[in-house]
C-alpha cells in the first residue's frame, strides 16, 4: 500500500547568544545597512526522550540551531559536517524598521533564496537576494556539478527586526525547498532499521555513518554480501547497473516522527529525481543510536513520473515558511530582557547613543579610546558630579573621585550625585558618596571615592601633621600616574597648584574647570616637553595661523605665586555663588574638549590605558605640518601673552571638531571665547625650573612652598622680575615739570 511522503518541517532554536551577536553586528558593522549577511546553522540525529509518568517516547521535533557563532561563515565557507551533526549555509536580512520587516516580500524572498541558495557563501557573493536565478533548480535539474552534497540542495533564510531599546527581536524563518509534483510516496509503513535490514546490512551501516562526514551517502549491495558506499553527485554511474530495489540512500535525519523524515530529504530527492532520473529508492533516515533499539527508519520511496517531471521541463514553486507558536504562517518573537542580566543589559544598553553616532554621523569616532581613558577628578562636588556623568555618557568606565569634604544640606540641589539622607548624620564622605551614586546608576562603572586633603601652597602645616601630608602627596602622585587625565575641580586657586606641578611633571593630559557668578573657564593644560629635551622658546602669535609654541598652564598668566586665599572670608565668599546651570555647561564643555583631543589623530590610549601621543594632546599638530597646532588666533598677542581665537579650518581639529586651549564663558552674554595663551618661563606650576626642583628635592621642595609662597616665586624668576622691574622703574628719569602742567 503506498502513503503520500509527508516530511517534517524544521523549526528553528535561536539560542540567545545569537541575538547578543547580531546585537554586536548591527551597531559596529551593519549599522543602517539591510544587505544580506552570510549566516551558518546545525543540526543533529533525531531523538526521543522517554516520559517519565507514562514511559511513552516523546520525539525532540525537527530543529535548526542557530548560536552566537553563527556569523562567523566567511561567505565561502562554514563548518563541516560531522557524524552526527551537520551544518549549513544561509543569509539573514536585517531590515532597519519594523515596517521594513513586516512589509517585506516574504514569497519572494525566499523563492530568490530557493533558486540560488548557493551563491552567496562563495567568494562572488553579492549583496542582493534577487537578481539571481536557478540555483537549486540548476543543481536539482542539470547534475553538472561534480561535487554536490546534501549541504548544497538545503539552505535558509532568516529575515530580523531587532528592536535594540527593549531588546526584542522579531523574526521568520524560511527553509527553501522545491515543490515536486506528483510527490514520492512511500512502499509501505516506515520501519525500524534492525526490521528493515539484516544484521549485516545494519552492522555496515552503523559503522559507515560513525566515520562518515558525509550528510548523505548512498549505498549498494556488492557480491559476497556486503554494502558498498558513494557520495551523492555519483548516483548516475553509481546506480547505473543497480536494480531499483538495491539502490538505498542513507541520510542524517534530524526528525523523530515514526513515518515522516526530516525537511533536508526533500531538496535531496528533487536533486535524484531531476539529475540523475531516479524514481524508486530506499530511504535510511539515520537518527540517534544511544540505546540498542535505536530511532532509525527505513523504507522504500517510489515516484510517480509525469511528463516532464524527470526531464526537468519548468521550475516548481519554492515552500518552506516556518510556523510561528500559533501554528500559523507569520514571524515570531524573542523578548530577551527577562532572561538577561539587569547589568549585561545596561552594559549594553549605556553606549546605544554613542554606538549610532557611527552609523551616519560620525564612522571615524574611536569609541575605545573614550571608554579605556582613566580620569581622575581632583572634587566631588558641583563640578565632579556634572563631569562624572558626563564622562559616563561618553562610556568611560574608570572613574576616580577625591574629595576632603562630606555632603552638606546645601549640597544635593546643585550637586547631582547627592541626595538628602546623604546629607543626615553630618553628612556622607562626598568622594565615596559620589562614587556609589555613580555605580547606582550604572553598575558597571568603576567608580572609586577617596577622602583626600590636598596641601596648598601659602598654607603651612603643624609639624605634628607632617607625616600625614606626606603620605596624602604620595597618594596624589600615585593617583595621578595611574590615570590618563585629570581634572581639576577645586573651589579655590590655591588648591589647584599641587596636582599641576605633578601632571606636568609625569606628562598628564589636565584640564581646569573654573567658576565666577556667571562665567566659567575650561582649559588643558599645555604639557612640557620631557626632561631630556630642550625647553620650547616662546613663539610669536601670528593672527589667522596656527600657533607653534608651547601652550601654558592655569598659571602661566600669574605674576604672583598661588597662596592662601581661603582665611578670612565672608559667608558668599566661602560658598561657590553662582548661577545654577553654569556649573552644568562649564563641565559638559570640558569633557567634550576631553574627547576632542582623544579623538585627534595625534592622541591615542593604548590596551594599556596609559596615555601615549606622538606629541601631547594640548598641543595637537596640524595633520599636513609637523608643528602647528589646532588653536588659530585671529588678533595680535596681547601683554599677557594670550589672544582670542576663531574657528580654523576643520582639518586642524579632531574629528569632533576644535581642540582650542581655553574656554571662556560669559553667560551673561550668552557667548563663549577661544583663548590661546602661551605658557610662561616663569610660571609657579609648569616652567622647567619648578618641575625640576620638584623632581630633585620632592616633598622637601613642597613643604616650602606650603609654609611661604613666596618660595615659588625665588625658584620660579619672579623675584627676579620684581627686582628688575623695579630698578627700571627707579631708573626712569620722570619729567616732574610735564607732570605739573598736566
Amino acid at each position: 500500500m503506498s502513503l503520500p511522503l509527508q516530511f517534517a518541517p524544521f523549526s528553528s532554536s535561536i539560542s540567545p547568544d545569537f541575538w547578543h551577536a547580531l546585537t554586536t553586528l548591527k551597531l559596529n558593522v551593519l549599522k543602517l545597512s539591510d544587505d544580506p549577511v552570510p549566516v551558518s546553522a546545525s543540526f543533529t540525529r533525531g531523538r526521543t526522550v522517554k516520559d517519565r509518568k507514562t514511559g511513552e517516547e516523546v520525539g525532540l521535533g525537527c530543529t535548526l540551531e542557530l548560536d552566537g557563532n553563527a556569523f562567523e561563515a566567511d561567505g565561502s565557507s562554514t563548518k563541516a559536517s560531522t557524524s552526527d551533526r551537520v551544518h549549513l549555509r544561509g543569509i539573514l536580512r536585517n531590515f532597519n524598521t519594523i515596517e521594513d520587516f513586516k512589509s517585506a516580500d516574504k514569497t519572494s524572498l525566499l523563492d530568490s533564496v530557493g533558486s540560488d541558495v548557493r551563491s552567496p557563501f562563495f567568494p562572488s557573493f553579492q549583496p542582493a537576494l534577487t537578481g539571481q536565478r536557478a540555483q537549486i533548480w540548476k543543481l536539482a535539474s542539470s547534475g553538472d556539478s561534480p561535487s554536490t552534497t546534501g549541504e548544497d540542495l538545503n539552505s535558509f533564510l532568516v529575515l530580523t527586526f531587532a528592536d535594540l531599546k527593549k531588546y526584542r527581536y522579531w523574526y521568520w524563518c524560511g527553509f527553501p525547498a522545491l515543490l515536486q509534483k506528483p510527490g514520492w510516496e512511500s512502499e509501505g509503513e516506515w520501519r525500524g532499521l534492525e526490521e528493515g535490514l539484516d544484521q549485516k546490512e545494519a552492522e555496515a551501516i552503523h559503522a559507515h555513518q560513525a566515520e562518515t562526514k558525509e550528510f548523505v551517502s548512498l549505498a549498494r549491495p556488492v557480491d559476497g554480501g556486503g554494502i558498498e558506499f558513494a557520495p551523492l553527485s555519483s548516483a548516475s554511474t553509481f546506480f547505473g547497473n543497480t536494480p531499483p530495489a538495491s539502490r538505498t540512500l542513507i541520510f542524517l535525519d534530524p526528525s523523530s516522527h515514526s513515518s515522516a523524515p526530516g525537511w533536508p530529504l526533500r531538496n535531496v530527492l528533487s536533486y535524484l529525481t531531476l539529475s540523475h532520473s531516479i524514481s524508486t529508492i530506499r530511504i535510511i533516515a539515520y537518527r540517534d543510536t544511544s540505546d540498542e533499539k535505536g530511532k532509525s527508519r527505513v523504507a522504500t520511496l517510489s515516484l510517480k513520473v509525469g511528463d516532464g517531471t524527470v526531464a526537468g521541463a519548468t521550475k516548481p514553486g519554492v515552500v518552506g515558511w516556518e510556523k510561528n507558536d500559533k501554528g500559523k504562517l507569520g514571524p515570531r518573537m524573542a523578548d530577551l530582557a527577562p532572561l538577561m542580566d539587569p547589568t549585561r543589559l545596561a552594559d549594553q544598553a549605556v553606549d546605544l547613543n554613542l554606538q549610532l553616532m557611527r552609523w551616519r554621523i560620525m564612522p571615524s569616532l574611536d569609541l575605545d579610546k573614550v571608554s579605556k581613558t582613566k580620569v581622575l577628578l581632583l572634587g566631588a562636588g558641583t563640578l565632579g558630579c556634572y563631569v562624572a556623568r558626563t564622562l559616563m555618557a561618553w562610556g568611560v568606565r574608570k572613574i576616580t573621585l577625591v574629595d576632603s569634604s562630606t555632603v552638606s544640606f546645601s549640597n544635593p540641589v546643585r550637586q547631582p550625585l547627592f541626595e538628602f539622607e546623604d546629607s543626615l548624620g553630618g553628612g556622607k564622605p562626598k568622594a565615596q558618596a559620589a562614587a556609589a551614586a555613580l555605580k547606582r546608576i550604572y553598575p558597571g562603572v568603576d567608580a572609586t571615592g577617596i577622602t583626600l586633603s590636598i596641601p596648598m601652597p601659602g598654607h603651612p602645616i603643624v609639624p605634628s601633621l607632617i607625616e600625614q601630608a606626606k603620605k596624602d602627596v604620595k597618594q596624589l602622585e600615585d593617583l595621578i600616574e595611574e590615570h590618563d587625565a585629570v581634572y581639576l575641580l577645586m573651589d579655590s586657586r590655591e588648591s589647584r597648584w599641587l596636582p599641576t606641578v605633578i601632571g606636568a611633571s609625569k606628562r598628564k593630559l589636565v584640564m581646569t574647570v573654573a567658576l565666577g557668578f556667571d562665567t566659567f573657564l575650561v582649559m588643558r593644560h599645555g604639557i612640557p616637553p620631557p626632561a631630556s629635551e630642550e625647553p620650547k622658546k616662546p613663539v610669536p602669535v601670528v593672527p589667522g595661523t596656527p600657533y607653534e609654541g608651547q601652550l601654558g598652564c592655569y598659571y602661566c598668566n600669574d605674576i604672583v605665586a598661588p597662596r592662601d586665599s581661603l582665611t578670612d572670608r565672608t559667608l558668599d565668599q566661602m560658598c561657590t555663588v553662582t548661577r545654577p546651570g553654569i556649573a552644568s555647561i562649564a563641565s559638559s564643555t570640558a569633557v567634550e574638549l576631553m574627547v576632542s583631543i582623544l579623538q585627534h589623530p595625534n592622541g591615542s590610549v593604548p590596551s594599556s590605558s596609559t596615555l601615549s601621543l606622538s606629541a601631547p594632546p594640548t598641543e595637537i599638530l596640524h595633520p599636513n605640518r609637523s608643528s602647528a597646532h589646532s588653536d588659530v588666533p585671529i588678533t595680535s598677542s596681547s601683554a599677557t601673552g594670550t589672544s582670542q581665537t576663531t574657528a580654523p579650518d576643520p582639518s586642524l581639529g579632531s574629528p569632533l571638531g576644535l581642540v582650542p586651549h581655553q574656554i571662556r564663558g560669559f553667560l551673561a552674554q550668552f557667548h563663549n571665547m577661544k583663548i590661546t595663551g602661551q605658557a610662561s618661563d616663569l610660571c609657579t606650576a609648569c616652567s622647567r625650573k619648578i618641575i625640576d626642583a620638584y623632581e630633585k628635592d620632592g616633598f622637601e621642595m613642597l613643604v616650602q612652598a606650603f609654609e611661604d609662597a613666596k618660595y615659588l616665586e625665588k625658584i620660579s624668576g619672579l623675584s627676579k622680575m620684581y627686582e628688575e622691574s623695579e630698578e627700571m622703574m627707579e631708573s626712569v628719569d620722570w619729567d616732574e615739570e610735564d607732570d605739573e602742567a598736566m
